[in-house]
């Protein structure tokens, strides 16, 4: 039931973002897909790990390209 909240927060924070994760735009890459800047993708991942109150380690976060790959760190 948590991993369920957690994802209705994660999905609250990507909508936001006007990031829709359905389909294939949550394979899609932030920087090429979907025309985000660096500091737009640090910006998401911040507020992402703020509602979940989880940290992400540093060297994880540096090798996200797409959605999927952050709701794969956030959740496990």
């Amino acid at each position: 039931m948590k991993n369920y909240s957690n994802l209705r927060k994660i999905s609250k924070v990507f909508h936001q973002y006007g990031i829709d994760l359905t389909g294939k735009r949550k394979f899609a890459s932030f920087e090429g897909d979907l025309k985000m800047d660096k500091i737009f993708v640090n910006g998401l991942i911040f507020d992402l790990e703020y509602e979940l109150s989880k940290e992400l380690e540093d060297e994880k976060v540096a090798g996200i390209k797409a959605p999927a790959q952050v709701i794969e760190l956030l959740i496990s």
